[in-house]
């Protein structure tokens, strides 16, 4: 039987591609580009800020915002304007005789901004008018209200704006329940207006038309009760406001909430009980008025010293240790993410924590059940640092530039400043050009620098690559 034939190696037919068969292979090399550091997320706030201040100074500039002929002076519409935008309430000229009702509306309206924050306003109105939150957008709301989650955050900036709004409406109805009986129709819907706006936004801007302003009202227990309510709630911080409405229960509230709830309580009874102890006799402040008067008065003066920089009383007559006392408590000032500026009462209470945990022997700072993390203290300690090293920065560069002014003086403007809270001993009108630049900074620091630093910190939060050998240092 013959064999089939097959074909050996060798005789196998090898085909060539032709040519035009042959199809080049693209590679596509994709690099990943370094995201740029003028929108990184701490910076695009800071510059937001900037850009705000810039409009409202331009506002702030044409002849009929002003009483008076000509342009505002640039230093005055700049120095308004980031009082304003920062809510602060330091002001170089008289709020309620230097500006027209068109002026004082347009830094009503920088008051509004920059206590609820532009991202969430911007955030709000895109969402009004139908237009999608982008990622990046979310996640900037997201760090500029302090907060780790990313799910949710259109449902919670409506939120956040509704329930300021809310308490914004409530404070101006009661407020207009009284000034109905002290002004026209027209002038009591706009002094309840302005003055519960700038109290839940803590920005200490006043508009009265009375001589000695709110110090007409310190035995009037409405408006000073009201007045003190929306300052307490708008030093909270929207996300505690939010935790206490919803859940209603002291142990069922976040860690962050029964922290900032303790702290500012603790505080609140030091700022007035102090007030109260320390200017009980003093016939410059308190010394005149009733018991209950004095009670009503000191209430109203321990919650605004803290935030908000509303004052019944000439504090430049108040005794030194009670300034020094009210500049410590400025120093430090609301929540995080609230409408205050300052070291923050979180700040505060995570260092006291991790103090009290070191004298005890422990390793790790606890509260409520609960541990801190070891990051969340460094970043802690670091913030208080950088505070108290830039408040030694700003006073002496103070005493340089203002060199006949008491140094108790310098020390309480800074630190209302820092605090973005707006009292005065009577120093900020007489600024010099380079006096008003730094409290300028100050303010612009105090609102934004210490959560732009713990931002940096936790964006660049990670595992070392390599340590060194450890050695100890002496201390102590």
């Amino acid at each position: 039987m013959r064999e089939s034939w097959k074909p050996k190696p060798a005789d196998r037919v090898i085909r060539h591609p032709r040519e035009e068969d042959i199809r080049p292979i693209r590679l596509t090399v994709t690099t990943r580009k370094a995201p740029s550091k003028f929108t990184a997320t701490p910076l695009l706030m800071v510059y937001i800020f900037l850009g705000l201040i810039t409009i409202g100074t331009v506002l702030l500039l044409p002849p009929y915002t002003h009483h008076g002929a000509g342009f505002t002076p640039i230093m005055t519409a700049v120095f308004t304007s980031a009082s304003a935008i920062t809510v602060t309430g330091l002001v170089v000229e008289d709020t309620a005789l230097y500006w027209t009702r068109i002026g004082q509306v347009i830094i009503l309206g920088l008051i509004y901004i920059g206590g609820l924050g532009f991202m969430t306003i911007a955030t709000f109105m895109m969402i009004l008018i139908g237009q999608r939150v982008t990622l990046a957008q979310r996640l900037l709301v997201r760090e500029s209200l302090m907060i780790n989650q990313l799910g949710g955050m259109v449902r919670l900036t409506v939120g956040i704006v509704i329930v300021a709004t809310l308490i914004q409406v409530v404070g101006f109805l009661v407020l207009f329940g009284r000034f109905y009986f002290l002004y026209p129709l027209p002038e009591a819907i706009w002094q309840a207006v302005f003055h519960a706006v700038s109290s839940f936004n803590g920005a200490g801007f006043v508009v009265l038309r009375e001589a000695d302003q709110l110090l007409a009202f310190r035995g009037d227990a409405l408006v000073m009760g009201t007045m003190a309510a929306l300052i307490f709630i708008g030093a909270l911080s929207y996300l505690v406001i939010i935790d206490v409405v919803k859940l209603r229960k002291f142990s069922l509230f976040t860690l962050n909430t029964k922290l900032v709830l303790v702290m500012t309580l603790a505080l609140s009874v030091i700022s007035i009980t102090g007030f109260l102890v320390t200017e009980y006799s003093n016939v410059e402040t308190l010394g005149t008025l009733s018991v209950t008067d004095k009670l009503i008065a000191s209430v109203f003066q321990g919650i605004s010293l803290r935030s908000a920089g509303f004052t019944i009383a000439d504090l430049s007559y108040a005794n030194p240790h009670s300034n020094i006392l009210t500049s410590a408590l400025m120093l430090i000032g609301g929540a995080s993410a609230s409408v205050a500026g300052g070291l923050k009462v979180n700040t505060l209470a995570i260092i006291l924590l991790s103090v009290v945990a070191l004298i005890r022997g422990r390793n790790h700072a606890t509260a409520f059940g609960r541990e801190l993390p070891a990051s969340l203290v460094q970043r802690a300690l670091v913030v208080g640092a950088v505070s108290l090293a830039f408040m030694f920065l700003v006073v002496f560069l103070l005493t340089i530039s203002e060199g006949k002014a008491q140094l108790d003086a310098i020390l309480f403007e800074a630190a209302s400043a820092f605090g973005t809270v707006g009292l005065s001993i009577g120093l900020t009108p007489d600024l010099s050009v380079v006096g008003e630049w730094v409290i300028i900074t100050t303010m612009f620091v105090g609102k934004l620098g210490p959560l732009t630093v713990g931002l940096t910190m936790a964006q660049r939060a990670g595992r070392d690559l390599y340590r060194y050998p450890q050695e100890r240092v002496t201390i102590g």
